[in-house]
């Protein structure tokens, strides 16, 4: 398939009119690759094990969440050097579907509503609202990702989750507004936690992400590179 297709397709499923202002010039496709696709791969960030495992299997093209250059580059490091080196002498397409994503029909905040089994769920600024049949224990269980609680969390109940960094005060109250008795997300500054108006759930980053990829990779019959980070509890 022609590459131009296929970008037809994901913006589509993501327009990239969606996106936050943030995104100017970070989505679509980033590197340029060969012009006919026959194989793609997803995965949620573009790091040495997953461009790897891309070239190693052949894809012509990975659909990332996270580009892999997010500030503008004025010097090459060896790191980004080496990564660069590798998908473009593979002549491997990245293409990035973010924040558009994220407000996406079915994107990642939809997969992570449905993961957790939410109903009655109504859209936000950067989330979702919903009500919650689990408790501590289940979403542990659901999003395979420890959890950190701040405040009193009584579960079950109405919750608000946005996916990845969406700890920000406006969206907490966004979802106080909309009946939230918690808030779920990744990331979470000491400053805000203060001040929180709801008792605060901290997953990670990956964990509430990587099923919104995922799930795209199942749509479409791509394969998903899952490669979490490594994570280690020191007491």
């Amino acid at each position: 398939m022609d590459i131009r297709a296929v970008i037809r397709d994901l913006e589509e499923i993501a327009p990239p009119e969606c996106a936050d202002e943030m995104d100017a010039g970070r989505i679509g496709l980033i590197i340029e690759g060969r012009p006919e696709i026959g194989r793609v791969m997803c995965a949620l960030d573009a790091t040495p094990a997953v461009v790897s495992e891309a070239v190693r299997s052949g894809a012509d093209m990975l659909i990332v969440h996270h580009t892999p250059i997010w500030s503008p580059v004025t010097s090459v490091s060896r790191p980004l050097g080496s990564l660069l080196k590798q998908v473009l002498d593979a002549d491997l397409n990245i293409y990035v579907m973010h924040t558009n994503f994220d407000h996406a029909k079915g994107g990642i905040n939809d997969a992570l509503a449905d993961l957790l089994g939410l109903t009655s769920v109504a859209g936000m600024t950067l989330g979702v609202c919903g009500d919650c049949s689990l408790d501590i224990a289940g979403f542990v269980s659901r999003l395979g990702s420890p959890l950190r609680t701040w405040g009193v969390v009584e579960l079950p109940c109405r919750i608000g989750v946005a996916g990845g960094s969406g700890f920000d005060l406006e969206c907490i109250r966004e979802a106080a507004s909309l009946g939230a008795k918690a808030y779920l997300s990744a990331e979470l500054k000491h400053s805000v936690a203060r001040i929180s108006p709801l008792p605060l759930i901290e997953s990670t980053h990956y964990a509430l992400e990587a099923p919104g990829m995922r799930r795209l990779a199942e749509r479409m019959g791509w394969r998903f590179i899952d490669d979490p980070p490594v994570m280690a509890t020191w007491r």
